[in-house]
């Protein structure tokens, strides 16, 4: 239960991060897919650098993780084509709901709750997914 706190209260300032620097903002994100502000790529640029650093800094001290095993990141697949098809998709659910997975659920937190229905159809999504992933090529 104590890591449950520790988790929720983590995500309820992740989220007021979220919205007090407008990413959550279906304006900033309209901006970004348009090309029109730096504001958002700042955002996800500077969280990739602070990512890379914090786990280059981790591997470095050999930090475990919470269930007591070090830290590592498994290899990823070769694969080009699987890639570009799985972030159109991805970029083309985001351009059109406005959101990305993570700020739907800070979104109705701030009384948006037509992303309700963006939930809803993300997990409808992952269901299907879930049916159909041994017939798709990976």
């Amino acid at each position: 239960m104590k890591n449950f706190l520790k988790f929720f209260l983590v995500g309820i300032f992740f989220g007021i991060v979220l919205v007090k620097s407008e990413a959550v903002s279906w304006y900033r994100i309209f901006e970004m897919f348009k090309f029109q502000s730096f504001h958002m790529y700042g955002i996800i640029g500077s969280a990739v650098f602070t990512g890379v650093i914090l786990l280059l800094i981790a591997k470095k001290k050999h930090l475990k993780t919470t269930q007591g095993t070090y830290l590592r990141v498994p290899p990823k697949d070769n694969g080009l084509i699987r890639y570009i098809v799985g972030g159109s998709i991805f970029g083309l659910g985001w351009a059109l709901s406005g959101a990305c997975p993570g700020p739907m659920y800070i979104l109705v937190g701030t009384g948006v709750f037509s992303m309700l229905i963006v939930i809803a159809a993300a997990l409808a999504g992952t269901f299907v997914y879930g049916i159909l992933k041994r017939k798709l090529p990976h």
